[in-house]
């Protein structure tokens, strides 16, 4: 008994074969390392055979019969219709029948392929599985608990160095700071706290700006 292709790969083969032009070819040199290429005319595998001199004009006629009775939207409508199904089924493992295009359908689908781009890649199979979230850290924080006094000295002197604090921490806990190898996350730690103040203060003029009221 013979078997029916997909639908996936009946519409892909007419329309690759009948509508996606493809290089050839042609011929390549070599001067030294450098490699030139040259090819023919950018060319359907349909429109090579139709130009093939071996190729039957009934052939010929029979092709040429074929690709007008073809519609590309069409068929690129039921290819990601068809990928739309196996989709489905690989991810639920429910096998669905693909229903036929109508007009109407090919009408939405040519809609949309011009803001297709802005979406990036649009077919079924590509879609981006989302990410879980991890609740956990890891790496345990160097400055869990030495970071109180460390908010302490920035209040007191906003313009002391990340340098200067590891000095303090390395003399306070030199067994958990003499080595200084937490020197670049507490620079990080430090960089982000001063541009957390900054944020508050321009808000916090922001604010008081707006509520206070405009003499007329």
């Amino acid at each position: 008994m013979t078997r029916c292709p997909p639908p996936i790969y009946a519409s892909s083969r007419l329309y690759i074969n009948f509508f996606q032009p493809s290089f050839k070819l042609k011929s390549k040199t070599r001067d030294g390392a450098r490699v030139h290429k040259v090819y023919f005319a950018a060319a359907t595998p349909c429109d090579r055979l139709v130009a093939h001199d071996s190729v039957e004009p009934a052939i010929k006629e029979k092709l040429q019969a074929q690709f007008n009775s073809l519609d590309p939207v069409r068929l690129l409508q039921e290819m990601r219709t068809a990928q739309q199904t196996l989709s489905e089924f690989a991810a639920h493992g429910v096998r669905a029948e693909a229903a036929p295009a109508g007009e109407s359908d090919v009408a939405v689908f040519l809609a949309s392929l011009s803001s297709a781009w802005k979406e990036g890649e649009a077919r079924p199979t590509h879609r981006k599985q989302p990410k879980t979230k991890h609740w956990w850290k890891t790496r345990v924080d160097p400055f869990a608990d030495a970071w109180p006094a460390i908010e302490g000295w920035l209040i007191a002197e906003p313009a002391v160095s990340a340098n200067e604090l590891m000095d303090r921490l390395a003399t306070m806990v030199p067994d958990a700071y003499a080595s200084k190898a937490q020197l670049r996350t507490l620079q990080r730690r430090v960089k982000a706290w001063r541009a957390e103040r900054v944020k508050e203060m321009v808000l916090g003029s922001l604010r008081k700006s707006a509520e206070t009221p405009v003499e007329v």
